[in-house]
This record gives C-alpha cells, sequence and structure tokens, in this order.
C-alpha cells in the first residue's frame, strides 16, 4: 500500500513539474566562435651568407693590386674575395662564353670599355644606375670615366659598370740618352733643333730614327703590333687621334669618308713608318709585355703602353733603367691635334648570379668606392677614377708617370662600344696586321677595306640609315 502510495505521488509530482515546464522552442544559436586574430605575417627570410666572390679580370698588374684590396676587404668583412685573371688574348672568348651560357662563376667582371654595350643589351650585366646614383659613386668619380667605363647608350645617363682603371696610352723614355751631351749635341747637328722630349709626332718619329743603332742593338720605339684582342688597332688609334681622325661622324656614325680620310690615311703610314724604320726586332706580334721587355732589357729607347704597366718600369727590382726612365703624353700630329687611345676598364655585376650574390657584389662596390679605399687603390698602382683622389697632390707626386697620366685623360678617345664592336674590331686587326707588320697594300688600300667593311656592319646592323 505504501509502495503504491508512494508511486502515485510520484507520478503527479512528475506530471505537476511537466505542466509548470515552458513550452518547447527552438534551441538557441550557438554562439559563434570568437573572431580569430588574423595569422602574423611570416618574416622575411633571411639571404643566404655570401662567404666568397669571385672578380673576372685580364691578366696585369692592375689585377694583382686587385686582388690586394680585395684582401683588405677580407680583413674587415670575413668575405673573401678572388681574383681570376685571363690573358689578354683570351680574356674576351672566356667571358663572352660564360656569359652565352648564363654562367654564374663570376660574381663581377672588370670589362673593357668597349664591351659595355654588349653586356648591356645581352643581359649580362645588371643595371647599375640606381645603386649608383643613390650611393653618391656617380659624383665621385671624373665624367670622362664615368662616360666611358660605365654609360651605355652614350649620353643616356644608364650606368652598367663602376669605373675601376683609368687608362691610357702614354710613353716612356730613356732619360739618360736624352740627357746625355754628345747625344744633345749630335742630334741638333743633324736635325737641327734639340734633343728633348718629343711634343709632336715628327719629333718623335726624328729621334726613333736617330738612336736606331742595330750594331749596339740600341732601336728608336717598341710599338703595339699584336693581332690578337686589340693590340695593334689600339697603337694605330693613337696616331689617328693625334692627326685629328676617328672612327667615325659622332652625328650619323658614317665611316665612309671618315675612317679613309687623308688624316687617316697619313696616320696609319706614319706608324706603319714608324715600325718598319725603328722598331725592336722581333716584336712583330708586340703588347705591352713586350714593349716594356724592350725598355728593360735595354734595346727600346722609347716604348708605347699603357700607364698602368708603367709601374714595372720605375721599379728597380724589376728595370736597371728604373731610375733613368722618364714619361711623357702621345704626341701632337700635324696639324695640331693630340689625342690617345683610352684604355681602363669598369667594374659590372653578372646579371645571372643569384640576388643574395647580387647584393654582396653591391656592398663590395660600395665599399670600394668610398676615397680612402680609392686612395689606397692607386697608393698600390691602380688607376683610380675618383676625382677627389686623382687632384690630390699626392696623387701626382706619386710615380713619375701620374703626371703624364692626368694630362692624358684630358684628351682620350676610343673605339666604338656598340654591341657589335667585336666585329668592327677584327676587321681592323686583320687589316692593320696585314698593312703595317707584313707590308701588304698601301695604307689608303688598307683604310678604304676597314671603312667599306664597317660600314656593311652598320648598315646591316641598323647604326647607319
Amino acid at each position: 500500500m505504501l509502495k503504491k502510495t508512494l508511486f502515485a505521488l510520484t507520478l503527479i509530482l512528475v506530471l505537476v513539474l511537466a505542466a509548470c515546464a515552458p513550452a518547447a522552442t527552438e534551441a538557441p544559436p550557438e554562439e559563434a566562435p570568437p573572431e580569430e586574430a588574423p595569422p602574423e605575417e611570416a618574416p622575411p627570410e633571411e639571404m643566404p651568407a655570401v662567404e666568397e666572390l669571385t672578380i673576372m679580370w685580364a691578366q696585369w698588374d692592375p689585377a694583382d693590386y686587385l686582388q690586394q684590396i680585395g684582401n683588405l676587404y677580407e680583413e674587415q668583412t670575413g668575405i673573401k674575395v678572388n681574383v681570376v685573371q685571363e690573358p689578354w688574348g683570351s680574356f674576351y672568348d672566356v667571358f663572352s662564353t660564360e656569359m652565352a651560357a648564363k654562367g654564374d662563376a663570376y660574381d663581377m667582371v672588370v670589362g673593357d670599355s668597349q664591351w659595355i654595350g654588349q653586356g648591356a643589351t645581352s643581359g649580362w650585366y645588371i643595371n647599375m644606375t640606381d645603386f649608383m646614383q643613390s650611393e653618391g659613386i656617380t659624383d665621385s668619380v671624373t665624367e670622362a670615366t664615368l662616360t666611358y667605363y660605365g654609360e651605355y647608350p652614350s649620353g643616356s645617363g644608364e650606368y652598367w659598370a663602376y669605373p675601376t682603371e683609368g687608362d691610357a696610352d702614354g710613353w716612356a723614355y730613356r732619360a739618360d740618352l736624352f740627357e746625355d751631351p754628345d747625344e744633345m749635341a749630335a742630334f741638333e747637328a743633324e736635325y737641327g733643333y734639340p734633343l728633348a722630349v718629343p711634343e709632336t709626332y715628327d719629333q718623335l718619329t726624328d729621334i726613333a730614327n736617330f738612336f736606331t743603332r742595330p750594331d749596339d742593338n740600341l732601336y728608336g720605339v717598341a710599338i703595339y703590333t699584336q693581332k690578337d684582342y686589340d693590340a695593334i688597332t689600339m697603337g694605330v688609334e693613337n696616331t689617328m687621334f693625334s692627326w685629328g681622325a676617328d672612327w667615325k661622324d659622332p652625328a650619323t656614325n658614317e665611316v665612309l669618308g671618315v675612317v679613309n680620310s687623308t688624316e687617316s690615311v697619313e696616320a696609319l703610314q706614319a706608324y706603319r713608318d714608324l715600325y718598319a724604320c725603328c722598331q725592336v726586332p722581333g716584336l712583330s706580334n708586340a703588347f705591352f709585355t713586350e714593349t716594356n721587355d724592350a725598355m728593360i732589357g735595354g734595346q727600346a729607347v722609347m716604348i708605347m703602353n699603357y700607364f698602368a704597366f708603367f709601374p714595372a718600369l720605375a721599379s728597380p727590382d724589376i728595370s736597371p733603367y728604373a731610375d733613368v726612365t722618364g714619361f711623357f703624353p702621345n704626341p701632337k700630329g700635324p696639324y695640331g691635334d693630340q689625342g690617345a687611345a683610352l684604355g681602363g676598364q669598369g667594374m659590372s655585376i653578372v646579371a645571372y648570379i643569384s640576388p643574395e650574390r647580387q647584393e654582396a657584389a653591391k656592398d663590395f662596390i660600395r665599399w670600394f668606392a668610398q676615397e680612402d679605399v680609392q686612395a689606397e687603390w692607386a697608393k698600390r698602382g691602380g688607376y683610380t677614377c675618383n676625382k677627389n683622389v686623382l687632384a690630390t697632390q699626392e696623387f701626382l707626386d706619386a710615380t713619375p708617370f701620374n703626371p703624364a697620366f692626368a694630362e692624358t685623360m684630358g684628351f682620350v678617345k676610343d673605339f666604338w662600344n656598340i654591341p657589335e664592336y667585336a666585329r668592327l674590331l677584327e676587321v681592323a686587326q686583320r687589316e692593320f696586321s696585314a698593312f703595317v707588320v707584313e707590308g701588304t697594300g698601301t695604307a689608303q688600300e688598307t683604310m678604304d677595306t676597314i671603312a667599306n667593311e664597317h660600314d656593311a656592319i652598320l648598315r646591316e646592323t641598323g647604326y647607319i640609315q
């Protein structure tokens, strides 16, 4: 009975509670989860550290000086710098082959001034305009070197290289022979004017003839004749520019009537005559090494060479005539003109290397371009293009050839620097070698051939309309 009563009471209680409960409704919407914070942007990946940089240059003394500067950079930054040197005769071929393959064996190249056009238009070099301008580098170097070594096209304000090695052709001479009283008396008796450093090519030719004495193994000159790359063309240019001749009309690029002008023909004949009368025997394929050696060996009284190679002649450890060697700029021609073949190179960054290596290369150039580093570069033998360093008396007094160098850089001229320059150069090298060294044809025929072949190349490629 008690169980039934408890059950009944429980049932009633359940029913009452159910009746009191609110009517069923839809379940309340679930609360939206709190908004998630946007994911944090991942920090930019750091570029891999660059521990080594490789610079390609020709095989010559300035490349040794650059390696010394690179060693200083390693001391300061821990980044090793390797300067890879290639003989001048194969320098362009090796580098251009690497570029054709879009190779990254080299981070930078100190390339010839004539390479700028090809390097820029073929995608070999990165455009350095913004970098050089933002760093003030364009204002730190002389205008001529910025134009000749860094700019393409001419007058565009686009820069593809940092002017690194300013250079031009000049002359070295045996001052002891020039100042010998007996020689001076004999020369004036024969030629009617005093023996002195030549100011004109006529004087230079007279002096060369006077000192050419085969019985004494002494000869008047050692000049460029090498057929590889550009040597003999650079030599002939020295006479062309001093005769007032040039490679083209600057406004139209026309070459007919310019390359084979009367002045050009006379200049080439003068170069051939100098070779025929007075060149040290055996120098039919001579460039910088051979002309220097001719003076060091006591055979040549005057030699043609780039200023960059003159340190050897001023070193007593290398030349027994170091203390009696003087230097002078390329002389004037018969019409009062004066010019000299431009040498020198700019440092470009290879476009095919990785972005981090490109930035590391810029870091090196930024450091190298500093005035104190450029002063050190000049002190070691490099020909700085930094205008402030060049203007110092310390620079002018640093070597016996620096004054002649500073003067020469005021009237330098250059060969073509368009991408087709190699084809133009090949023609000039072939024809000059045939006439000057082999004695084939005449000066007029040689210049006519060069003019006609250059004209065909320039018309084919659109430089002459």
